[in-house]
């Protein structure tokens, strides 16, 4: 997903490679100004405010935004004796967060004791995305993680033949699909539900999140469970897909002019993990 998690560049796993004459580092951490106003809001205040927010980029992490001190109000962060090390960044100390009648610990945290080379970081305080109420860019809620500047999504219609089958059964047949096109992710192949046998779908409970396509809901197909999914409501940026269905490779057999598809390396495993929190459905239906 963007630059530095799933098969971006600065992942531990890149799809592709930096041709230089000598190796790189394993881990390429990367600071670069957001160039957005970002503001944080904490039991109804507002926290933190500012245009000055950096993006800090860690192998396998989402990009997590680091406000200037002078833009926190100074009155939130309560010091605490907790501190952890770093291992690229060095000593991290954690502070509380007050506002009210609200006191929530380890909620903010701010880098020591940075080398050199990381000084861009320097007196710049991230806050614990859960622990808070709510992250903006100007005036609109920021779901998930920090936006990544670095992520895109193309989707783009064709005429091939897209089909499915389970065994002997055609689940889906279709000669107008849409493929999406997601930073660090293999193509994904979404049919119109007219094209579907839907008694072949049978929902399941739970929905998972996605900060770029909204909220998620799967069904099993026979005994193939959670073969196939859907946004049913699927975020403006993305309505293209809205209410399609998209087929997983390794449940379900999918063919794309006759040629089965397979889970390409890599993708067996979406992580969706943080520098301080995973991803849940729960926080898309708090908006």
């Amino acid at each position: 997903m963007g630059l530095s998690w799933q098969q971006g560049p600065l992942s531990a796993g890149p799809l592709g490679r930096f041709l230089t004459a000598e190796p790189l580092p394993e881990r390429l951490l990367l600071a670069e100004r957001l160039r957005r106003r970002m503001r944080v809001k904490f039991n109804g205040t507002w926290i933190a405010d500012s245009e000055d927010v950096i993006l800090l980029y860690e192998p396998g992490r989402y990009p997590v935004a680091y406000f200037p001190r002078t833009d926190v109000d100074p009155q939130v962060l309560v010091s605490s004796d907790k501190v952890t090390h770093h291992k690229d960044l060095g000593d991290t100390s954690w502070y509380a967060v007050h506002a009210g009648d609200r006191t929530t610990e380890r909620a903010a945290w701010e880098f020591t004791s940075l080398p050199e080379h990381a000084a861009d970081l320097q007196g710049r305080v991230a806050f614990a995305w859960r622990a808070m109420d709510a992250f903006y860019e100007e005036d609109e809620r920021i779901l998930g993680h920090a936006a990544d500047p670095y992520h895109r999504i193309d989707i783009r219609g064709t005429s091939r033949t897209f089909e499915v089958r389970l065994g002997d059964t055609v689940v889906a047949r279709s000669e107008h699909p849409v493929v999406l096109y997601e930073s660090g992710f293999a193509p994904r192949w979404y049919v119109p539900r007219a094209d579907i046998d839907e008694t072949q779908l049978r929902a399941v409970e739970g929905q998972t999140f996605c900060p770029y396509k909204g909220l998620c809901d799967y069904y099993d197909i026979g005994d193939a469970r959670r073969a196939a999914w859907s946004y049913r409501n699927a975020y403006q940026e993305v309505e293209r897909i809205g209410d399609m269905v998209s087929f997983e490779p390794n449940q379900v057999e999918v063919y794309l002019d006759g040629k089965r598809l397979k889970l390409e390396p890599g993708q067996q495993v979406v992580a969706p993990h943080g520098v301080d929190r995973g991803l849940d459905a729960d926080e898309a239906r708090s908006r």
